[in-house]
């Protein structure tokens, strides 16, 4: 048997044609580029998270020699979102990347571990995670997390209460 799977999202000229809270934390995205710290690939990428409480949190890739000791904007972001605000779901993603100063022409879309690490937070939220991928040239918005990752690693189970008697970890 074969499947095919489509992948849907609106494509915009520019980022002024965006509505104004998705166009708030593309800039919120393009901004953090500003705090990458990437001395090895010159790659500048920042991304913007949007809590369910109205908050942003954002962040900027971080290399260092050790590779892959280094983080990406996203997963940044991500995981600060999550400690600060445990109990509150995102709802919205934004990712801008730079290269000499100037956001790319082409759109920088998460990486693997990325893309992974925000599925598990649209499942943790209980909410669709809107995402938003800007560009010099278009912007993209992506209304679901499973759209951007359709076959995601979720198999583990999930218990509640999971605790040492359970044979699971938590953490």
């Amino acid at each position: 048997m074969e499947r095919n799977f489509t992948i849907r999202y609106k494509e915009f000229a520019s980022s002024s044609l965006l509505q104004p809270e998705e166009k708030r934390l593309l800039d919120a995205a393009i901004e953090a580029a500003d705090g990458s710290y990437a001395p090895y690939s010159h790659f500048n990428v920042g991304a913007a998270v949007e809590m369910e409480n109205g908050e942003i949190i954002s962040s900027a890739n971080q290399e260092n020699a050790a590779y892959p000791s280094g983080l990406c904007a996203e997963r940044s972001a991500l995981f600060y979102a999550h400690s600060k605000y445990p109990d509150k779901a995102i709802v919205a993603i934004a990712v801008a990347a730079k290269c000499n100063g100037k956001v790319t022409e082409r759109p920088t879309y998460p990486c693997g571990a990325c893309r992974q690490v925000l599925q598990e937070s649209q499942q943790r939220g209980g909410k669709k995670i809107k995402i938003i991928i800007g560009s010099a040239t278009k912007v993209q918005v992506i209304d679901s997390v499973s759209q951007l990752l359709p076959f995601a690693f979720d198999n583990l189970p999930r218990e509640e209460n999971a605790g040492p008697e359970s044979g699971n970890k938590k953490g």
